[in-house]
């Protein structure tokens, strides 16, 4: 398929005419054709007044229908072939393996809601029949179903060329909804985008759909990003990003005339607590680990380990050489912007030359460009505790150890962070008295607890939560990935004393989609 350099709206392909993009390949530098030209205003509100007029028919469209488009879309994004995958690492410098097993789970996101779609549990569906001899009142006739909100504009994230952009988690789970999607995309894999974008496109197309369900738009962010943002027809954001631009984003919808919700995804350093009889009896194998983790994909991942807390106490000499030992022996990575390289590169150095912390390996240099270099660097509780910056996320391989004295300290620590996507705890059993009086604390602050694990890895499944407080997340009670996510995109709605013909199908009494119906307080799969 020919790269076009264009927009879509709808199911036409349109020329921007404001500045100009050209991916860039970071393992290069070099411009990569075609050049991409900004939409404005005017395509924003086209590709807007499109979803709008989409919206209701396609919210009404049958179960089946709205699965089967999601499959189509999956399948029309396999159909593009190697030519999807070599655009994608030429864009990210990401290796021929990444890219691929993204593809399968950009795929995989949108075969899972075709199945949440068909169960229909999300719809959530009660029913408190009518109890008209009810004393001293009667009870009217109740029913509830979750409904779309309206169109949703989804921004593409940088790390993510596939699975958190045009087809990604946001916008599988705002389309499962019911909801129209317009697509802002990344500015960093323009090429990649138009490609998926015209798969999601030839879908609506197949599906019979109304064409609005589905644009693409590029252009800097004041142009493009604000402009939606602030569009009455678009009535929720999902967002993968800076803190800066999540924020950003949350002002602009805050200040509408009508605010809409924005759930961003933005700043995380997914903190690893090592318990001492851990530390004691495995600092070799749990530090070898944690480089592993840290190194994946040049730690451009949204659950890096970039904190780790420890007991200065017995293995933790063993600890700290092993991790200097590993990160030594760290290859570089290409990072997958210059502008992300130069972000790495600033955090390093904010690091390096704060004299409360100690440099204690890094990976060796390369004169190739944009190209991250771990680094491992090691302070004490009172110093990470008195200086707010040592909290900052460095986006790429790179890590704050913590050396505590006692558990009350590593408490200390933990109530002291931020809200996190995930937080791991590295433990024996000897360790559970221990750990008892940590987790009720991690559970406030993150989405995601793990044991003895490592926090890079996000399943895409019914239980995954990838969330949490702020400034992890804006909105702590949802994720971005897993089944849940879907119920970003719906509200409720009650109707009361409605006669059968006019009842949405999902609270009938007859059940005909055969979904999970809460009736008078328990739960039937009758139809």
């Amino acid at each position: 398929m020919q790269i076009s350099g264009h927009m879509l709206i709808g199911q036409h392909s349109v020329k921007g005419h404001k500045k100009a993009i050209r991916a860039l390949n970071p393992a290069t530098n070099e411009l990569l054709e075609p050049e991409f030209l900004g939409g404005d205003q005017q395509h924003v509100d086209q590709a807007a007044d499109l979803a709008w007029q989409a919206f209701d028919a396609y919210r009404a469209v049958s179960v089946e229908q709205r699965a089967a488009f999601l499959e189509c879309i999956a399948d029309e994004i396999l159909a593009l072939g190697d030519a999807l995958v070599e655009r994608a690492m030429a864009e990210s410098g990401l290796p021929k393996a990444r890219i691929e097993g993204e593809r399968g789970r950009t795929m995989g996101q949108l075969r899972m809601f075709a199945s949440v779609v068909r169960m229909g549990k999300f719809v959530d569906a009660r029913i408190d029949p009518a109890m008209p001899d009810r004393a001293p009142l009667p009870r009217s006739d109740l029913r509830f179903q979750k409904i779309p909100l309206g169109p949703v504009a989804v921004f593409g994230a940088s790390n993510f060329p596939l699975a958190f952009s045009v087809a990604g988690g946001d916008t599988a789970s705002a389309l499962a909804a019911g909801c129209p999607v317009i697509v802002k995309a990344h500015s960093a894999h323009p090429g990649t985008s138009e490609l998926v974008g015209r798969a999601i496109q030839a879908a609506v197309k197949k599906c019979s759909l109304p064409e609005g369900v589905f644009s693409l738009l590029f252009g800097a962010g004041a142009d493009v990003g604000g402009t939606l943002v602030s569009h009455p027809h678009i009535k929720a954001v999902g967002f993968t990003g800076s803190r800066n631009g999540g924020v950003a984003l949350m002002n602009i919808a805050a200040n509408r005339p009508e605010p809409i919700p924005v759930y961003a995804e933005m700043s995380s350093i997914n903190p690893v607590f090592v318990m001492p009889n851990k530390l004691a009896q495995q600092a070799k194998s749990v530090a070898t680990g944690f480089v592993a983790s840290l190194a994946m994909g040049a730690g451009q991942f949204c659950t890096n380990p970039g904190m780790l807390v420890m007991l200065d106490g017995e293995g933790a000499n063993e600890f700290l050489a092993q991790v200097a030992a590993d990160t030594a022996a760290l290859t570089t990575q290409t990072m997958l912007t210059s502008g992300i390289f130069q972000a790495y590169c600033d955090g390093v150095n904010a690091l390096a030359s704060n004299d409360k912390v100690t440099l204690l390996a890094k990976a060796p240099s390369s004169d190739a460009p944009n190209q991250c270099q771990a680094h491992v660097f090691v302070t004490d509780a009172a110093a990470f505790l008195s200086d707010k910056s040592l909290e900052n996320e460095v986006f790429g391989s790179n890590s704050l150890i913590i050396k505590c004295q006692n558990i009350e300290e590593y408490r200390t620590v933990a109530e002291h962070l931020e809200g996190q996507l995930t937080a791991t705890i590295q433990m024996e059993e000897s360790d559970v008295a221990a750990v008892a009086t940590l987790l009720p604390i991690l559970e406030r602050k993150a989405g995601r607890l793990l044991c003895n694990g490592y926090p890079t890895g996000v399943e895409v499944c019914q239980a995954m939560v990838h969330g949490g407080p702020f400034p992890a997340t804006s909105d702590s009670r949802s994720t971005s990935v897993g089944s849940a996510a879907i119920d970003r995109f719906v509200r409720p709605v009650c109707y009361q004393d409605f006669p059968e013909a006019l009842m949405p199908l999902s609270v009938q009494n007859a059940n005909p989609l055969s979904i999970p119906q809460l009736v008078d307080g328990v739960l039937t799969m009758k139809g």
